[in-house]
């Protein structure tokens, strides 16, 4: 019997690539930043977000419930009430996620510079 761990058992074999792949996009670590500070609606973090549409709020979400880093709850009302949270492995990976962001803040101009140095030496 082989194990669930085996590569061939996972869309991506490589652990690097499947987990960057899917928070990397450009909408999910804004996701996971907003529900940081707690339980959402849908039209509520549509809000706090500002710039998303919500086809793409909807498809961000769903692939982050898929991977466990959020929890959709829907609740039995007219009309429905659906709200979004952090699961523990969502809260899991804020401290490493702040950590990426400053670095990100931090360097920006530098990548900035190095982008146009590069495009002017072409």
């Amino acid at each position: 019997m082989s194990s669930l761990r085996d590569a061939h058992d996972f869309e991506q074999p490589c652990p690097v690539r499947d987990v960057l792949d899917r928070i990397g996009d450009q909408w999910s670590l804004l996701v996971l930043s907003t529900l940081e500070s707690g339980t959402f609606r849908f039209n509520t973090l549509l809000r706090e977000i500002g710039d998303i549409s919500k086809q793409m709020l909807s498809r961000t979400l769903k692939q982050l419930e898929q991977d466990g880093f959020v929890t959709r709850t829907v609740y039995a009302e007219v009309p429905p009430r659906v709200e979004y949270t952090l699961t523990d492995l969502g809260r899991s990976f804020l401290q490493p996620m702040q950590h990426l962001v400053a670095w990100a803040d931090e360097n920006h101009r530098t990548i900035v510079d190095a982008r146009a140095h590069y495009r002017a030496s072409r």
